[in-house]
């Protein structure tokens, strides 16, 4: 059996170990523009030099050949109407089943907003922060994120959190947090509720014990390049950290895939693409049933690329069997020196208050992870 699996992310990369792990004799084709994984959590530690591009990137090559799987270096330009093949600049390519896991893209369609720098877009947009950081010798510093407003789990508002706290760190660090005002802005009145009850509340007195200004519940309409427009007035600022929503892939515009009303790929319960065989959706580039707080996070991607993996296999063994996958937020937000573990799942919440263990854990947990595919 051909299996195509697009992307090279978490999602891509759970999804090979998974299906080799079943299913040894597959043939697996994995489509991205580079035999490249990069470690998007680690973006956080760049400003401050504990993480640089090159540590961050990781190259896969070693990884695809002990898993005997197929990199072809291209860029997806469509599937066709069941998924069967995958279109391609570098041409079309056939498969007995499809594991997208490709990753959404950020919504940048807000006036000016190449005036700010999106962190989470990779790691240029990291040493860009960095560099600029480096260059400025006081100012106002603004971070705020929003989300898609079709799609309430496609935001990525963790990691402004820890840029946040994580520069103010650096800052005092470096002796020159008194030159500095910091300023958080929001559209919500609750900043991060979707990570549980009360945790709005510990980010927010998090913030003020910091000295860090708070601009809630106003609505963003636009950036200049020293200021952020929002509904309830402009707030003046040297440097622009913004985490905008985010939507589907660019190559689903044009295809026969179903999406929801924020243009991500409509999944069921099992990771189906809606309406499709043998196609199966894991991580940002899908829209998923289940809680309004489901999250948008490496953690969830590889528990969404698990069951996609074996309901795959079991439908093209001709199967009935299929399973789901639990839904569960967990993350530390990382303060460069403390980190606060964050955990949710249907039945509870989880906070717990800063610790330095937290801290040495998220990056331990990097060097566990990243090891398998060096």
């Amino acid at each position: 059996m051909k299996i195509t699996i697009i992307g090279s992310g978490f999602a891509a990369l759970t999804a090979v170990k998974t299906i080799r792990k079943q299913s040894p004799e597959a043939e697996i084709l994995l489509i991205s523009v580079a035999p490249e994984l990069v470690y998007l959590p680690g973006l956080i530690w760049i400003p401050a030099g504990l993480r640089s591009a090159e540590n961050l990137r990781v190259d896969l090559t070693r990884f695809f050949r002990r898993k005997n799987v197929t990199h072809l270096a291209a860029t997806v330009t469509g599937i066709s109407g069941n998924g069967r093949t995958v279109f391609t600049d570098k041409g079309p390519v056939a498969n007995d089943g499809l594991i997208i896991a490709s990753g959404g893209r950020f919504i940048r369609t807000l006036p000016g907003i190449e005036h700010t720098i999106t962190p989470c877009a990779g790691t240029d947009a990291a040493v860009a922060l960095r560099d600029r950081l480096n260059s400025l010798t006081s100012g106002t510093l603004a971070f705020g994120f929003t989300g898609n407003p079709q799609e309430p789990s496609a935001m990525r508002g963790g990691p402004v959190f820890e840029f946040l706290f994580g520069i103010d760190t650096l800052l005092r660090r470096q002796g020159r947090r008194h030159l500095f005002d910091l300023v958080f802005f929001n559209p919500a009145v609750e900043p991060g509720k979707r990570l549980g009850k009360g945790v709005p509340v510990q980010l927010l007195k998090m913030m003020d014990d910091r000295g860090i200004r708070t601009y809630l519940g106003h609505q963003i309409t636009g950036f200049g390049p020293t200021v952020v427009n929002t509904g309830g007035g402009d707030i003046r600022a040297d440097l622009i950290l913004f985490m905008p929503g985010m939507t589907g892939p660019a190559w689903a515009d044009e295809s026969p895939v179903k999406k929801s009303a924020g243009g991500l790929i409509k999944a069921d319960e099992y990771c189906r693409a809606e309406g499709m065989e043998c196609t199966y959706v894991a991580g940002d580039s899908g829209s998923f049933p289940g809680p309004e707080w489901q999250a948008k996070q490496a953690h969830m991607a590889d528990l969404q690329a698990v069951a996609a993996s074996r309901n795959l296999l079991a439908e093209l063994q001709g199967s009935d069997k299929r399973e789901t996958f639990r839904h569960e937020l967990l993350c530390i937000i990382d303060m460069l020196s403390q980190g606060v573990l964050v955990k949710r799942t249907e039945t509870r919440s989880l906070l717990l208050p800063p610790m330095k263990l937290m801290h040495y854990a998220k990056r331990f947990f990097e060097y566990w992870y990243l090891r398998q595919y060096r």
